[in-house]
């Protein structure tokens, strides 16, 4: 299997750049695609389409290619992957069936393929990820078979927190998610959750929580926490109870967990009236946090050394 990735700051470079990219020896089959929503999706997706390309695609918050952070973007890997070895499926959710949706997708995926794995995207600002990961869990339900695989993350806007998207081939939506499932018997899928940003300051408790929102912390309303400790301001509107943080999410918080990596939850807005957060995920009861400050300009090189080391472990058994 053959790879080609293509960048472009308009549709017309990427419709060049792709032109470029077929040869009698590397005739693309899949695209995945991230690009910026000042970028036209429907556009490029209809572009893939006409050259028979299947599209994963999703809005971003920057675009890394290269070894380069992109901004305003359109950034494409071409894949020959066998067709038969992939299937692309795109699901239309909301907060309140997403469980019941990817557990559908779970199924779907352990009836295609014996060992699927999932690459999943997911749109919608406030569109929680937690019960997609658990319903594809409880769709694909084969213990016998080990854990599944599942890699995946939530759309963008540049950071503007109004409106995300997820596309493939004919569809795209706002409160969607779009499903690369490969058969895991043919291709090998690995990975590592890894991300800049460095915890501060002392551990701390959530001890009151619902959810994706965190009512207190350290019996301490969770919104007063959060601004005294880092400065975070909030966008102000009248007659407006839930309101958006300004720089929330250079300030995420990670969740500690017992001997792994701790999960990323990033506080996107705030109910003045309640003093609460509201958050990207669940952030159970209990839990202990620590808040985070932005990555310093040698992030992506310790994420790289990162997944580098990972894949030294992985080919040597370590």
């Amino acid at each position: 299997m053959q790879a080609k990735s293509l960048k472009g700051k308009s549709t017309e470079e990427i419709r060049s750049a792709l032109t470029g990219s077929f040869t009698d020896a590397f005739i693309p089959t899949l695209a995945i695609v991230f690009m910026s929503v000042k970028q036209d999706w429907q556009t490029i997706s209809r572009l893939l389409d006409e050259k028979a390309i299947q599209v994963f695609g999703a809005t971003t918050a920057g675009e890394f290619i290269d070894g380069e952070i992109e901004g305003g973007s359109i950034v494409i890997l071409l894949l020959d992957m066998n067709p038969a070895c992939f299937k692309i499926e795109f699901i239309e959710t909301s907060q309140d069936t997403a469980f019941k949706d990817s557990t559908k997708l779970g199924i779907t995926g352990g009836k295609m393929f014996t060992s699927p794995a999932f690459i999943i995207a997911n749109s919608g600002v406030s569109l929680d990820g937690d019960p997609i990961v658990e319903g594809i869990i409880e769709g694909f339900g084969k213990p016998s078979e080990g854990e599944v695989t599942i890699f995946g993350g939530k759309a963008g806007d540049d950071l503007a927190l109004e409106s995300t998207f997820v596309f493939t081939n004919g569809k795209g939506n706002n409160s969607a998610l779009v499903a690369l499932i490969i058969d895991e018997d043919k291709i090998e899928v690995s990975g590592i959750a890894t991300c800049g940003w460095k915890a501060v300051g002392t551990t701390k408790t959530v001890t009151k929580s619902e959810g994706s929102v965190i009512y207190t912390i350290d019996d301490k309303p969770a919104l007063d926490t959060l601004m005294n400790y880092l400065g975070v301001g909030i966008k102000q509107e009248e007659n407006k109870d839930i309101v958006t943080f300004l720089s929330s999410w250079y300030y995420p918080l990670q969740v500690e967990r017992d001997n792994v990596d701790p999960v990323i939850r990033t506080a996107m807005f705030a109910n003045r009236e309640e003093r609460s957060l509201i958050c990207s995920g669940k952030v159970p009861q209990g839990a202990k946090i620590r808040f985070s400050l932005p990555p310093d300009f040698d992030s992506i090189d310790k994420v790289v050394a990162t997944i580098a080391e990972h894949q030294r472990r992985g080919a040597t058994g370590g």
